[in-house]
């Protein structure tokens, strides 16, 4: 039995879809229910539903075998956790933005308005730039167009919402896209089940 933390939403979707064209179908998944656990012991695979910023935490403390989530997530939080393999969907890119007038004033520390506290400071640091963090959770791009910050990073996929906001993308910090991960142990105990999950998604490429 593989159980694996599915990231609920969009991305979840996806997954399961993926999932489910390489044999590990549970049609009890895609009925509307208020369930989180899922279990088909045919197909040998249990799935828990979190939020897509909570996978690594149920991956890293065992309460799952696997799980998808996005690389940001991994950037940010640096989970110890094996990162086995790159689905190549749900592609975004982790990134400095700011309005289209902008002009930086280097003789001041930056406010960077950010859910990436730990990327944005990792940045910065690596170009030797003094920064305020401003923590938000939300509507991040809210931050530059009422003063409370000079600009942002955030994930990006489109720019579609930074366009429609006069605002527009600096510099790209590191490019994201969904990622298989495992628990350490799990992957020493459960290596060829994992193994042969890793091999039908390769043989779909």
């Amino acid at each position: 039995m593989i159980n694996v933390a599915l990231p609920k939403g969009r991305l979840g979707d996806s997954v399961y879809e993926l999932f489910d064209k390489i044999g590990y179908s549970c049609p009890e998944l895609t009925e509307n229910t208020r369930k989180l656990v899922f279990t088909n012991e045919e197909k040998g695979v249990s799935y828990v539903l979190v939020k897509p910023s909570d996978v690594a935490v149920y991956v890293e403390h065992g309460a799952a075998d696997i799980g998808v989530v996005g690389k940001d997530v991994l950037l940010e939080t640096e989970p110890d956790v094996y990162e086995l393999y790159d689905l190549g969907f749900g592609k975004c890119a982790l990134a400095v933005a700011a309005k289209n007038d902008w002009i930086e004033d280097t003789r001041l520390p930056l406010r960077v308005a950010t859910k990436y506290p730990h990327v944005a400071q990792s940045y910065y640091a690596s170009i030797n730039r003094d920064i305020e963090i401003i923590k938000l959770n939300g509507s991040i791009e809210l931050a530059p167009i009422l003063g409370l910050s000079d600009v942002i990073v955030d994930i990006v996929e489109t720019g579609k919402t930074l366009r429609e906001n006069n605002m527009r993308v600096y510099t790209r910090i590191a490019p994201s896209s969904a990622r298989l991960i495992a628990n350490k142990s799990s992957y020493q105990f459960k290596k060829s089940e994992i193994g042969t999950l890793i091999s039908r998604v390769e043989a779909l490429e």
